[in-house]
């Protein structure tokens, strides 16, 4: 019996099906009973493409302009959006049809920058598993603070609406100010990072911490993660603190117990939570500038995080260290990555970085305002991060279009939107080798 071969690669699904929910979202925020007063189609496009994509960026204020329905709606985007990169793959190509594989496996595994695919369906039900006890979790020990604030019904609702919304990195928040009225709060500040750290380390990195328990048994892609995490975490928060401590606007004014606090918040949801406990807009430029930085880093592979993930950032870095040291191997804890790694770690840098800059120059010739707001809410998008400048909501229709389109593209993955579009070949010829000077 002869196999129909599918007509669509893994990441032409994965768009398809990203822009149906996308639509699907759209056309059940624009019902009256979604919003306590009426939207445009184009808020109500721009908030479903901010919640499937879990980046958080908004038009409207979420907790005054959409009802207990609309947000509900908004909650299932993000849940769907967060699991969807990898897990409803898996079942749209189950569900039209296509077999999954050994070849299949690796294909989908390198087209979703997964380094690591061993048994596909056992890292789908970790995924599922890890998720769901994590967004329990939080909403549990977060409804501690949130009812006695609001009562059992609200309280409860915004306990359950921040977990998820942390864990799967998206940003989304109901309350004003996102959550800048807790900037003083330990338990906040200790749990909403936990979830958002929890969920962009990437589902494979939880997946061998959850098989292997020793350092030594960890495979290569989970300790670049692990370093590179904790490396970043140990740059950006004492320099978010002395960029920011003398900041009036930001943690000036506070004491300095809650400006450890704010500042430990802030430089780590930079990397792709979208929450802010300081008003962001009123950061310094350094400040903004070097969350421009973070945010284009991003989360891990295969996580509710976006940018082009620290595991690429770490490998760019080693690359540079062993040319400068004259070196034609890359190595990492005893281990040696592979040339085609490396080739597709440079083009996912050079796609991230190119997106950003050429978005950023679009929205600078077309759109008012400062510098420093535009690269910062660009970054945002591109990144899928969620926080903001209050560059978006000013945006004309042109402005608000394309970081919608920055949003999605930078969900789905800058190279996976090229491989929707075609499929890659082998060359039947090889060339000989030339040389070329660098430098």
């Amino acid at each position: 019996m002869t196999r129909l071969r599918a007509p669509f690669t893994p990441p032409a699904v994965l768009l398809m099906l990203y822009a149906s929910l996308a639509v699907m979202g759209m056309l059940l925020l624009k019902l009256p009973i979604a919003t306590r007063e009426p939207i445009s189609w184009l808020d109500a496009a721009f908030t479903a493409t901010s919640a499937i994509t879990i980046t958080g960026l908004t038009t409207v204020n979420t907790g005054e302009t959409f009802t207990r329905f609309g947000q509900i709606v908004i909650l299932v985007l993000i849940q769907l959006g967060g699991l969807g990169i990898m897990t409803f793959t898996v079942r749209v190509l189950s569900a039209f049809g296509m077999h999954v594989g050994l070849r299949q496996r690796i294909a989908l595994g390198e087209d979703l920058n997964q380094t690591s695919v061993g048994d596909l369906f056992a890292l789908v039900k970790t995924i599922f598993v890890f998720v769901l006890m994590a967004e329990i979790a939080g909403a549990i020990l977060l409804a501690f603070r949130f009812v006695p604030d609001f009562g059992w019904a609200d309280g409860i609702w915004a306990a359950v609406f921040f977990s998820v919304s942390t864990v799967n990195n998206a940003g989304f928040a109901i309350f004003p100010g996102s959550l800048s009225a807790y900037a003083a709060d330990p338990l906040v500040n200790l749990v909403v990072p936990a979830l958002f750290v929890f969920g962009g380390l990437g589902y494979t990195v939880l997946y061998d911490l959850n098989r292997v328990r020793r350092w030594r048994g960890l495979n290569l892609h989970t300790k670049l993660m692990l370093a590179g995490t904790a490396g970043l975490i140990a740059v950006s928060v004492p320099a978010t603190l002395a960029l920011e401590w003398t900041n009036s606007g930001t943690l000036g004014g506070l004491p300095a117990d809650e400006k450890l606090m704010a500042g430990w918040f802030q430089a780590l949801t930079t990397r792709s939570a979208g929450f802010n406990t300081v008003p962001t807009e009123n950061l310094r430029d350094s400040t903004s500038f070097m969350f421009v930085i973070l945010m284009i880093i991003g989360g891990g592979s295969t996580s509710t995080a976006g940018g082009m993930k620290v595991t690429t950032f770490v490998v760019l870095l080693l690359a540079t260290i062993a040319f400068v040291r004259g070196q034609d191997r890359v190595h990492a804890f005893n281990r040696e990555l592979g040339e085609r790694d490396i080739l597709n770690v440079l083009a996912l840098g050079v796609v991230t970085v190119s997106l950003f800059s050429l978005a950023a120059f679009l929205l600078i010739l077309t759109q008012e305002g400062e510098l420093i707001d535009i690269l910062f809410d660009t970054a945002s998008a591109v990144a899928t991060v969620g926080l903001s400048r209050d560059m978006v909501p000013n945006m004309d229709d042109f402005g608000q279009l394309l970081i919608m389109f920055l949003m999605f593209a930078g969900r789905v993955g800058p190279l996976a939107f090229g491989f929707a579009l075609a499929r890659r070949t082998q060359p039947l010829l090889r060339y000989p080798p030339g040389k070329v000077f660098i430098g």
